[in-house]
């Protein structure tokens, strides 16, 4: 009885850490994003040069944070599809 019980948890729990997952990789990216461009908006009236060169990297980064998202999601919906199968 006590198998069944654990068993049945981690075979719940196993979702719910995939999306705990993927949400920390989303927002660890889109706080980087914010940070960045609270830092080039601050840097334009002073150091518009600096400030064009952090736009560039923000630009960069965002571009990065979409190829993150789509792997993200893949992955995502991968392992879920692999645990669903494991229970079939």
């Amino acid at each position: 009885m006590t198998l069944i019980i654990i068993e049945t948890t981690s075979l719940l729990i196993r979702p719910l850490a995939l999306g705990v997952r993927l949400t920390a990789n989303l927002t660890a990216g889109h706080l980087l994003i914010q940070l960045i461009s609270t830092a080039t908006t601050a840097l334009f009236s002073t150091m518009p040069l600096v400030s064009l060169l952090t736009f560039l990297v923000l630009f960069l980064l965002t571009i990065l944070e979409v190829a993150v998202a789509m792997i993200q999601a893949y992955v995502f919906v991968l392992l879920l599809s692999l645990y669903l199968q494991e229970n079939i």
